[in-house]
């Protein structure tokens, strides 16, 4: 199996136990969020070796935090703690149908104050996959050079490198910015995992073949493009396809659906999977993301995957 390097901000999340406004919720779960953070937990659940870069505040749930990773076999020696700045909190609503509401207090961190020092200590000689999403970037001035920091270490050293936009807007200073920093850091990456409507945001393309053809012009060697239940569009050098998601029978919370495809990819890629299983891997993780409550509970095992592909009719993978 091979091993990971994920960087991102893991928030402690509290989830309403009961449908309604937050603020007249008066009880919560606690949990944990944020994008790379579920990828990690995705990966090490499948078998993988992962190892997590972030920065805590030296407080409840910073240590909580702590303790749940190691829980999930995560290796944690790039994890420091800050004695000044906190750790980042998420809420949750809790929904009937549709997306619900999550709210999130972490402006001025203790993971938004991470350095391009924390980057330069890694060793990458037995690192196979760093995945990196574009909400670190957004974060503020150091999250964004860190992030530079960590592709131009990962292409030094020719590890692969995933690209999830993952478009935060309301966290960036401009629609502007965003677009111009993620599309320079597309490039970056090996292969880029956009959602359909990111898509259509960052480059004004509608067409999802257009948008292909945009991200193959930048450079960048395989698209997957994330088009929700319909699965997803793949462009691997001249070849394109489709490859169809699964059917579930009831979606109880969307969120960490994407996140649940990286995993999807990332685990197969490391298996020596075509790009056609990866993506059709990352369908079903996401399809079983979506039927869970929490952004990560239900990550599946290596057996809890493989009886969920069993079970339900294949995707389809139709070419273009």
């Amino acid at each position: 199996m091979g091993k990971v390097i994920l960087f991102g901000e893991p928030m402690a999340l509290l989830i309403a136990d009961t449908v309604g406004e937050l603020e007249d919720v008066e009880h919560f779960s606690r949990s944990l969020s944020g994008a790379e953070v579920n990828v990690c937990i995705g990966l090490s659940r499948l078998g993988h070796q992962t190892t997590y870069i972030a920065r805590l505040g030296d407080d409840p749930f910073g240590h909580f935090i702590e303790k749940y990773l190691r829980k999930e076999n995560i290796e944690i020696k790039f994890i420091t703690y800050d004695d000044v700045y906190r750790t980042g909190i998420q809420l949750k609503s809790k929904v009937l149908s549709g997306d619900p509401y999550t709210p999130y207090y972490r402006k001025g961190s203790a993971f938004s104050h991470i350095t391009s020092k924390e980057i330069d200590i890694i060793d990458f000689s037995d690192i196979d996959h760093v995945h990196v999403t574009g909400i670190p970037p957004a974060l503020s001035k150091s999250c964004r050079e860190a992030t530079y920091r960590l592709m131009e270490r990962a292409k030094e050293n020719n590890v692969f490198i995933t690209f999830d936009p993952n478009l935060r807007p309301a966290l960036w200073e401009s629609k502007e910015v965003m677009i111009e920093t993620i599309n320079d850091l597309s490039c970056k990456a090996d292969m880029v995992l956009p959602g359909v409507e990111e898509a259509r945001i960052l480059l004004g393309i509608d067409n999802i073949e257009d948008i292909a053809d945009k991200y193959k012009a930048m450079g960048i060697k395989q698209v997957v493009i994330k088009d929700g239940p319909r699965g997803a569009y793949v462009r691997d050098g001249k070849e394109s396809y489709t490859v169809k998601g699964f059917k579930v029978d009831k979606v109880i919370d969307t969120v960490g659906a994407g996140d649940g495809f990286a995993v999807g990819i990332i685990s197969a890629r490391l298996e020596g999977l075509s790009l056609m299983e990866m993506v059709k891997r990352g369908n079903a993780i996401g399809a079983i993301q979506v039927t869970n409550i929490g952004d990560n509970k239900g990550l599946p095992t290596q057996k809890e995957l493989e009886k969920f592909i069993k079970d339900n009719s294949c995707s389809n993978v139709k070419k273009i």
